[in-house]
């Protein structure tokens, strides 16, 4: 397993981020666990949950079944850099959700209850809150760290100008600030080039891209409906119009002579600023296919053809304007 910085801190995780938004509602809690020991087996060491995982409100499921892992003993917990989130609404109640100083406080200590551990590694943001001030999140946070029940805080799914406000508040208040951000990036969603990579780089950010097979088209998504296999309502429409480019992107991935699913992930791993992409396997073999990614070198040549399938952007404002 090849290892990375998480941004600018000391911080080493795996350059392969485990997902766990499957456990519970798809994974059962005995295959859970068995795709965490295995990841562990193959180096992983980094795993990425939420509050809201499991989707019945409150109940927190996923972080649940990571709670009763931990429980197992075994160093499982000591070698695992968890990271989890907080946004989504917890309750029907007012401020069982959002950023604000009262639900960060809340949602961290659920979470420390939910997942049986002391810390949270990595603490982050599933969305940005309008309506809370940095300086509110930032007073929350240093108030969570300085209690030690949190390391790091990162993002998830802001914008470039909210990782500048963000930054700029930490800076002022002296403290570290963002070290991640938790992104949509793949190979068909490309947005977060025009600003979101560049404050990434700007500030020390590492970038966590979240979909990096875009819901399964980057995934051989062809074979597997010319195998029998169907796809979901909302994937089906989307390879209709991406249809062109997915099969131009498979029959390059049959010259490569590699599975689509670990080139679209190496192409990630080639990207500025990426961290370590997250994957979302619903089985353990399906995990012991995905590292093969990490051994995808992608030469000049092939990135250019991958760049000419699906196009990306240049830094903002060189895409819009002159």
């Amino acid at each position: 397993m090849d290892y990375t910085q998480l941004g600018r801190t000391g911080l080493k995780v795996s350059r392969l981020c485990l997902g766990t938004m499957n456990f519970g509602p798809v994974t059962s809690e005995e295959d859970s666990f068995a795709i965490m020991d295995r990841a562990h087996e193959l180096g992983i060491n980094f795993f990425d949950t939420a509050n809201v995982y499991g989707w019945k409100k409150g109940e927190g499921i996923t972080e649940n079944i990571l709670g009763r892992w931990f429980a197992k003993g075994g160093g499982r917990r000591e070698k695992t850099v968890i990271a989890t989130k907080l946004y989504g609404d917890m309750g029907d109640w007012p401020n069982e959700g959002r950023l604000s100083a009262l639900n960060i406080r809340r949602a961290a200590e659920a979470s420390l209850k939910r997942m049986q551990t002391d810390y949270i590694d990595l603490y982050q943001a599933h969305h940005v809150d309008r309506n809370t001030p940095f300086e509110e999140f930032w007073e929350a946070m240093d108030i969570l760290k300085q209690q030690g029940k949190i390391l790091y805080v990162g993002s998830s799914n802001f914008a470039g100008w909210h990782i500048a406000k963000a930054q700029e508040t930490a800076r002022r208040r002296g403290g570290l600030g963002l070290v991640s951000e938790q992104s949509h990036y793949n190979l068909i969603v490309r947005a977060a080039e025009l600003e979101v990579i560049p404050a990434c780089e700007d500030y020390g950010l590492g970038l966590i891209p979240w979909s990096p097979l875009a819901g399964g088209l980057l995934g051989g998504i062809l074979r597997k409906i010319d195998k029998g296999r169907s796809a979901a309502e909302n994937i089906a429409k989307e390879l209709e119009k991406h249809r062109d480019k997915i099969e131009r992107y498979e029959a390059f991935c049959d010259e490569l002579g590699e599975d689509p699913a670990n080139v679209g992930l190496a192409w990630l791993l080639h990207q500025r600023a990426v961290t370590a992409p997250i994957i979302g396997p619903r089985t353990a073999e399906q995990l012991d296919g995905t590292v093969k990614a990490l051994e995808i070198t992608l030469d000049d040549k092939a990135l250019t053809r991958l760049d000419e399938i699906f196009p990306g952007f240049r830094t903002a404002p060189e895409e819009y304007a002159w």
